[in-house]
């Protein structure tokens, strides 16, 4: 480690500078990648002064050790499904979850002007009208045939089939997910059926977002897999460690958010006892307390389920219970939400979503891979639902109302699942999929899956400025 502070030291020795052996010992215990940057920082300041001697005073003062400002702390849940989750039965059950999407997303798609023309499928049908007219429903059915396009949407009131032969409206006719809603500008063909003219989705306005007052961060994390024989402990502790440590921006870390996959869980996937250290559910969250018990007690953590975390499940997720782990849902500092959920940090409005319907999406729309989830989570935004399609991969519960719809749009929208790091901004809205803790399985090799582990991705919440801490390159 000296070795490696005297050398990031040579821009500063260089430079004809002393450095007093109480400031080098604060040096030693700051990471290597940020010594070069802090030095050259100091020494420019220093300069100025005309003095050539960087004390143990100077770095203090730089690096907020010797008083530290007062950050703000202060977080809401905005929402969290675990106490509303009302689950049905049988085909009431789905008719009651896909009215509420309906009419959420209805009433999301109102405050656009073209709604004051909207008509209900069954109106359409009986008057044939030969206006340009608007309907709006959940699509149905997709196909494509040459250069047409049919679409079948639904709305409470019946069924229509239409057509999209417009060259410029095939590339969003194409990509419109099963299950998701739209809104149709249509025209009757002389010959029968239904011309689209324009496709319009619910998709999020322009946003400003909201800022901390002060220059707090949150550090965004997924898919930790404890209990995983190729969990990344050492690094995951490093990065515990690093929290503690006199870096500037450790010293600003006041919210952890934890969005899903703990644990690696049992019987998840065949086979699967082979790659674990615990065999136990209850085991496994026991390490997981112990490990996250190590984050200094100022930071708030919440923690949000996975696909392969105990409980439910379907989506969407209630908290992890705690008949697994008490502990975890004792510590003051821990906040155990479900999936998905919303939470305000310092007024920034963070949408948690672990991403299991990433999956679906990649496999049903060209374009689109696991190697960047944040297109594939703008996809979410445009459509204003978490996991629009129904029937494949993701299991959906039939809840008598749909909490997978985005009823309010976020500042900061986090993700997981596919463990792989990706950043996005689309119209305001800040798009992070956090990677994950886990080596690459033999699992993920064999489908061509490479993680990016080991990684923490921070957002400063008042300047919104993103940055990314690699633990896994110094093993």
């Amino acid at each position: 480690m000296i070795r490696d502070v005297s050398s990031a030291l040579d821009f500063a020795l260089n430079k004809g500078f002393q450095i007093h052996p109480n400031a080098l010992r604060i040096l030693e215990q700051i990471d290597v990648k940020e010594l070069e940057k802090i030095i050259k920082q100091v020494v420019r300041e220093k300069e100025r002064q005309k003095l050539f001697l960087i004390s143990q005073q100077d770095l203090e003062v730089f690096l907020g050790i010797a008083e530290d400002e007062i950050l703000d702390d202060f977080h809401e849940i905005l929402f969290d499904p675990t106490t509303k989750i009302a689950t049905a039965e049988g085909v009431d059950g789905f008719t009651a979850l896909f009215s509420s999407r309906y009419a959420k997303l209805k009433k999301i798609i109102s405050n656009r002007p073209e709604s004051k023309m909207l008509k209900s499928i069954s109106a359409v049908i009986s008057t044939k009208s030969k206006e340009e007219i608007y309907v709006c429903g959940l699509v149905t059915d997709r196909k494509t045939d040459r250069n047409i396009t049919k679409i079948t949407i639904d709305d409470i009131t019946g069924s229509i089939e239409t057509i999209v032969i417009d060259e410029d409206l095939q590339s969003v006719a194409s990509s419109l997910l099963m299950d998701q809603f739209i809104m149709e500008k249509i025209v009757a063909a002389k010959n029968g059926g239904f011309i689209v003219k324009d496709i319009i989705l619910p998709d999020i306005p322009d946003h400003l977002p909201n800022r901390s007052k002060t220059e707090t961060y949150a550090l965004f994390l997924s898919d930790l897999h404890i209990g995983s024989k190729y969990f990344m402990e050492k690094e995951f502790l490093e990065m515990i460690s690093w929290l503690s440590s006199p870096d500037p921006i450790a010293r600003r870390v006041r919210f952890i958010v934890l969005g899903g996959d703990v644990v690696d869980g049992i019987g998840i996937y065949p086979n699967q006892d082979k790659e674990l250290v615990a065999l136990d559910t209850s085991a496994q969250l026991q390490m997981v307390f112990d490990i996250l018990d190590k984050i200094p007690k100022h930071i708030k953590v919440f923690i949000a389920p996975g696909n392969h975390d105990p409980g439910r499940r379907a989506l969407p997720q209630p908290a992890i219970p705690a008949k697994y782990n008490p502990n975890l849902w004792g510590r003051k500092n821990f906040f155990m939400i479900g999936n998905p959920a919303m939470v305000s940090l310092n007024g920034v409005k963070v949408l948690i979503f672990h991403g299991q319907s990433i999956d679906d999406i990649v496999k049903t729309t060209p374009g689109l891979s696991y190697d960047k989830p944040a297109k594939v989570m703008q996809y979410l935004l445009k459509a204003r639902h978490m996991s629009p399609i129904y029937g494949s991969q993701t299991p959906i519960a039939p809840e008598l109302e749909d909490l997978m719809v985005i009823d309010e749009v976020p500042d900061i929208f986090h993700g997981g699942h596919v463990h792989v790091i990706d950043l996005d901004l689309y119209r305001g809205v800040l798009i992070l999929n956090s990677g994950a803790w886990q080596a690459q399985t033999p699992f993920q090799t064999s489908v061509g899956i490479t993680p990016t582990p080991g990684m923490v991705v921070l957002v400063n919440l008042k300047t919104f400025k993103v940055y990314t801490k690699d633990f896994a390159s110094k093993n």
